[in-house]
């Protein structure tokens, strides 16, 4: 499908004025990238949606406290390490970690936001995670430099180290950066990172996601993009059907490409914005622990969104439906009584059953079919399963994926 922007190199670092580090600090393991820098060179305005668990980690109450007046300069992030339930020290790590990247970035520190991912309940080697954060910020001035004399794409590398950084048990980098050419000359962009593999869940799963942007838009209105375009990708993912501690996806936005966007490139932005939160939903959906086959789940005649969102996410949620998968079983009742515990309200009688484009059940009961055909579909890398309620207009899709024995593997060991 063709589409107004383009890919382009970069990442989180595409958009003007925009830089990242990416250090080996030690936090959990000697040799793996663990903290990261992102640093706009001027005033941001800033966005951030959080999970809704009751339990919420250290860093994630600090963040919510320095976006209150919708400014931001940078983000810093560990992984290896949740900092989450472990009281006052908890707190105090935090912001030492606000504190001492302000210092080094010359920046007040409520204008630093922090992230962190890994185990909770252990506390976090402080020292090492600040000394990680003093070496980034030097990388980072370095770079920030070669920008200033006009060698900007020679900091590529280190917004592909941020990437690396912010990853626990991914086994893919998520990374993109988008150019969108406006109507009146010029360009933005759009830089994005996110982690997530496992614990994820809508309203949100373990997943970090950062997104980053040229152009200039009020902290109020980029907060409805945000949420509007979360809404439709993060909350639409599940790998596991547990929410995490420590969730968050962040958006700065610094007007440093001094466009001011028409209607029209308004409106492109937008759809630009939502692409790339789809974008990395995907990945995560498809990187989840242990998974060898991504699964979108698509449902279409549903009297309300919140129905067809119901549906999709119930389905991709069922560990049923994904051990199916995962045996490349043609278990359709499964998918239909997903539907049925998910809360939405629609006729059973009424529902047709896809998967890929063969009909396996219509008006809610089962039809004769190829089971080596369906076999065939399920065994593919990325299986669409399709649910049409016929009761009304709205749509939705929702991302996971299979459960297969590696999961438990990966999950009986992850403290060790």
């Amino acid at each position: 499908m063709e589409t107004a922007w383009k890919l382009t190199n970069g990442g989180i670092a595409a958009p003007r004025g925009f830089y990242a580090a990416g250090v080996q600090a030690g936090i959990k393991y000697k040799d793996k990238y663990d903290v990261a820098l992102i640093f706009s060179d001027i005033q941001a305005q800033a966005a951030a949606v959080y999970t809704k668990n009751v339990v919420k980690a250290h860093p994630l109450y600090l963040t919510q406290r320095h976006l209150e007046n919708g400014l931001a300069r940078a983000i810093v992030v560990n992984s290896g390490n949740a900092n989450a339930c472990v009281g006052e020290f908890g707190d105090q790590a935090a912001y030492s970690m606000a504190e001492v990247a302000g210092m080094f970035l010359a920046v007040q520190p409520e204008d630093v936001l922090v992230a962190s991912t890994g185990v909770i309940g252990v506390e976090m080697p402080l020292d090492r995670v600040l000394n990680g954060i003093r070496v980034a910020s030097s990388q980072l001035l370095n770079d920030v430099v070669k920008g200033i004399r006009g060698r900007k794409e020679e900091a590529d590398e280190g917004a592909h180290r941020a990437a690396l950084a912010i990853m626990t048990t991914d086994t893919m980098v998520k990374e993109y950066a988008y150019e969108l050419p406006c109507s009146q000359g010029g360009s933005i962009h759009l830089g994005a990172i996110a982690k997530g593999s496992g614990m994820i869940h809508p309203n949100m799963g373990t997943m970090l996601g950062f997104l980053t942007t040229d152009a200039f838009l009020p902290a109020e209105e980029l907060q409805n993009i945000l949420r509007e375009a979360v809404d439709e990708s993060f909350n639409m993912v599940t790998v596991d059907g547990d929410t995490s501690t420590n969730d968050m996806v962040v958006m700065m936005a610094n007007g440093a490409s001094g466009i001011t966007l028409s209607e029209e490139d308004h409106s492109n932005f937008v759809k630009m914005v939502k692409s790339m939160c789809i974008r990395l939903a995907k990945d995560i959906a498809r990187d989840g622990e242990g998974a060898s086959k991504l699964m979108e789940v698509y449902v279409s005649g549903a009297n309300t969104k919140d129905d067809a969102r119901k549906i999709a996410r119930s389905v991709c949620g069922s560990s049923l439906v994904k051990a199916a998968l995962f045996g490349a079983d043609a278990n359709w009742g499964r998918i239909l009584t997903a539907a049925g515990y998910s809360g939405a309200e629609f006729d059973p009688n009424k529902v047709d059953v896809y998967l890929g484009s063969l009909s396996v059940a219509q008006g809610g009961k089962g039809v004769s079919f190829s089971e080596e055909k369906a076999k065939e579909i399920l065994e593919l890398k990325e299986v669409q399963i399709s649910l049409n309620l016929h009761s009304g207009e709205d749509r939705a899709t929702a991302w996971g994926c299979d459960l297969t024995h590696e999961y438990v593997t990966i999950n009986g060991s992850y403290r060790t």
